[in-house]
């Protein structure tokens, strides 16, 4: 086991900059795309539960970072890591037994027919991955999205996701993607019905007759089980079903991207599809799966994977490392131990409860909605009409960070709030971070 007081001294040799001088290196020495969040950006330089500190030691309570789902530094999985890495790091050309484990763990919490397990290093490969598994499937290219979706940052993945290729420096949309509307009963064109879910879905019909009109057959459709940067969505009853089956009726598959949104996160599922009454024929996994460590995976079923038997090799030097899944184990370990599935269910009904309060008294909160502790709350400077208010999101954001909780917005128009803290985010935590939004709500 490698000790606290030896990362220390690792630690201690890296010189220690001002926020100046950083961002001057950052400016010269790192990619200019990057970017920082905060008009005054923060140094970090410690994590702990749900809390990020500063170099100075002030604590700010962390409400977007879904990514260290069992909390920053779990040290849980913290010593998993080690406890791995001091022994052994290597691919999956040997045996291991890490791997085979894992991938009995993660299988047995999905249906049944989704049994088997590919690992990769992030979301976006996962995704990547799993359009090559649709096409090597189907025979097929076409792929329909979601507008305003996000599925990663490889070039095929950008050619998927309109947040990218509709945004600044896009190149727009692709002659083999279909996009259909977000089924936003919010802002979108069928709002508040029982039937919204299913008019929603029949859109895909539609995409997916345009794609063969150019000659093109579907291979997949992707979806994101709850839409993270269309705005924080939950889709409406009957949606997936809807569209699965137009879907399944052209050929192609469906895939649900739980990158941002699995592992419990949901609440009253461990997977966010779950809530629709559906089974995909893939899942895509990232962000929470490593609580922050680099690991994501695909599981599909038996038939989609050996269509992808075809004599070239799949071989991937870090996915499945031994040290990857050690990290994997210890946070399905966590969140069954600590039972946090239930805590995200339990707290963010309060969460949700306490927004929907907060919207009776604050005019501009036009509307809340989510699951279990993946939360949106739109801000819009005209109820009745619903426009949005993204000056207003921006400065409640600023206003929010001087009093240290961090939040970001998101959406197609950047209004909505987006709250997606660690899952071990308390009822404790949740009222402090209700009072303050309220007194600064009040304020404007």
């Amino acid at each position: 086991m490698i000790d606290t007081l030896s990362f220390r001294s690792v630690l201690d040799g890296v010189p220690q900059r001002s926020h100046a001088e950083i961002l001057q290196l950052r400016k010269q020495r790192l990619n200019p795309a990057l970017s920082l969040s905060y008009q005054e950006p923060l140094k970090i330089t410690r994590g702990e539960g749900v809390w990020l500190y500063d170099e100075q030691g002030r604590a700010y309570m962390d409400m977007v970072n879904n990514v260290c789902h069992v909390g920053h530094c779990h040290p849980r999985v913290v010593e998993a890591g080690q406890a791995q890495m001091a022994r052994l790091n290597t691919n999956t050309r040997y045996l291991h037994d890490n791997i085979v484990e894992y991938a009995l763990r993660l299988t047995a919490t999905l249906p049944s027919s989704l049994s088997v397990v590919f690992l990769t290093n992030s979301g976006t490969e996962a995704n990547d991955l799993a359009l090559r598994l649709a096409r090597a499937h189907t025979k097929a290219r076409g792929v329909v999205v979601v507008d305003h979706a996000y599925h990663g940052h490889s070039p095929s993945m950008v050619e998927l996701s309109p947040y990218k290729f509709n945004g600044k420096g896009g190149e727009g949309q692709a002659a083999h993607v279909g996009v259909v509307e977000m089924p936003d009963v919010y802002r979108g064109m069928f709002r508040d019905g029982s039937a919204a879910g299913q008019e929603y879905g029949r859109l895909l019909q539609p995409a997916i007759d345009g794609l063969r009109g150019q000659g093109t057959t579907l291979a997949a459709f992707y979806c994101e089980s709850l839409l993270g940067c269309g705005g924080q969505i939950a889709l409406p009853d009957g949606y997936l079903p809807e569209a699965y089956a137009a879907v399944r009726a052209a050929g192609g598959v469906c895939l649900a991207d739980e990158v941002q949104v699995g592992f419990g996160r949901a609440g009253e599922h461990f997977w966010a599809f779950e809530a629709q009454g559906v089974v995909p024929d893939i899942v895509t996994m990232g962000k929470p799966i490593g609580n922050g460590h680099p690991i994501g995976a695909v599981v599909t079923t038996p038939a989609i994977a050996a269509s992808f038997v075809t004599g070239m090799e799949y071989f991937n030097t870090f996915g499945g490392n031994p040290v990857s899944c050690a990290i994997a184990l210890a946070v399905l370990d966590v969140i069954a131990e600590e039972q946090l599935q239930e805590n995200a269910r339990r707290v963010g009904a309060f969460l949700m409860d306490g927004l929907r309060q907060l919207q009776q008294r604050h005019a501009c909160i036009g509307d809340v909605r989510g699951r279990g502790l993946f939360i949106g709350a739109e801000l819009v400077r005209d109820p009745a009409a619903r426009t949005p208010d993204q000056p207003r999101a921006k400065a409640v954001v600023e206003a929010m960070k001087a009093r240290h909780v961090l939040l970001s917005t998101e959406g197609p128009d950047d209004n909505v709030l987006k709250i997606k803290p660690p899952i071990v985010f308390s009822r404790a935590n949740a009222e402090e971070f209700l009072d303050k939004l309220d007194e600064v709500l009040a304020a404007f």
